[in-house]
């Protein structure tokens, strides 16, 4: 490849007689159009950080399968020191009620490489603002729950002490022990749950952790400000006639699916900030949440659910929201045949960063 490159000038460079790259002086800005002739205009538009931000490499000029696999393509530290937010794994199944897969190592992957840099709808810029890095997965013991849960408590205590938002990718057991870090921090938390089960049961065969029970043991120790609460999209079947009567007893919101049926949950949205107000609020997005015809790959699917743009709509109605975490869990590789449902979840991740505070808009 390099024999087919061309130095025109200090500033331009002609690949094969097709391509021409420029880049300003601080070496932050570069565009790519088509060469046509032996003069182009070629002006400084591709805005990246000039601050110590992180900014993957584009795919325009890398090649998406080369690298090391971090989300995003993302530099991967071992530490949060330094950052804004940061993508971390919890590669765990042992909560796992019905169908496992969320350790899978490709999991982590989540079609990473078909992520660009900005949100080409929303004009967010989150590497020109924010400073996001990979790092890496927590350690597990996977023979012992209980012991897992405290390597959880004792590595997001490590996190949040950096000010770093956490966003989390794993099974949906670890949530009560990122909460109790974060409550120390904020005090207790509002929440958007967005998901096709409540998870709010006392025990699951006689165990009081597991995916199932993470939001009835953070009203139990008090992590949740429980008239800052929404569920959103629940369905299925359930062991008693209002499966979400709990939830409401609470104080929690609950929007089941069929409210959602055939429409914009813009609406909806604007609603939920107004719940939330300021303080700080966690978000927590089970990729169940989402009808198996567009994500199959989960541990327990259920019909009817909501669609992909309502998925959108509901991140994207967060913006303003003073977010102090986030989530998308549940996805299952074993059951992911075509790769939609990590794709999916992989744009909601990039959601998510896109609507954390101090995000700059164009």
């Amino acid at each position: 490849m390099l024999s087919s490159i061309k130095i025109v000038s200090k500033t331009r460079a002609v690949f094969g007689g097709s391509q021409v790259f420029k880049a300003c002086a601080s070496q932050r800005v570069v565009k790519q159009v088509n060469f046509d002739g032996d003069q182009s205009n070629v002006s400084c538009t591709r805005r990246m950080s000039g601050k110590g931000f992180n900014v993957p490499p584009s795919a325009e000029f890398v090649a998406r399968v080369s690298g090391i696999a971090t989300m995003c393509k993302l530099p991967f530290q071992k530490t949060a020191d330094g950052l804004d937010a940061a993508f971390v794994g919890v590669p765990i199944d042992t909560g796992t009620s019905n169908r496992p897969g969320a350790s899978d190592q490709s999991y982590h992957d989540y079609q990473y490489y078909l992520i660009r840099l900005y949100n080409g709808w929303t004009r967010a810029a989150p590497y020109e603002s924010l400073r996001v890095a990979d790092i890496g997965d927590i350690n597990v013991n996977l023979f012992d729950l209980k012991d897992t849960c405290k390597k959880i408590r004792e590595a997001y205590r490590e996190i949040v002490a950096t000010g770093c938002i956490p966003l989390t990718l794993g099974e949906k057991t670890f949530s009560i022990y990122m909460d109790q870090v974060i409550i120390q921090s904020h005090g207790p938390v509002g929440l958007i749950h967005v998901d096709a089960h409540a998870d709010t049961s006392d025990m699951i065969l006689g165990e009081k952790i597991g995916h199932g029970t993470p939001f009835r043991r953070c009203v139990d120790e008090g992590l949740l400000d429980c008239k800052r609460v929404v569920q959103i999209g629940l369905r299925g079947s359930g062991y008693s006639p209002d499966n979400y009567e709990w939830s409401r007893a609470q104080g929690f919101r609950v929007v089941e699916a069929v409210e959602c049926w055939h429409k914009s949950l813009v609406p909806l949205m604007e609603e939920v900030r107004s719940q939330m107000g300021t303080g700080p609020v966690y978000l927590s997005f089970d990729i169940d949440s989402l009808d198996p015809a567009f994500a199959p790959g989960t541990g327990t699917p259920e019909i009817a659910g909501l669609t992909p743009i309502q998925g959108l709509e509901i991140i994207r109605g967060c913006r303003g929201v003073n977010l102090v975490g986030c989530d998308l869990v549940e996805v299952s590789p074993p059951y992911d045949t075509t790769g939609n449902t990590a794709l999916t979840g992989a744009n909601l991740l990039f959601e998510m960063m896109c609507v954390l505070p101090k995000v700059k808009y164009y």
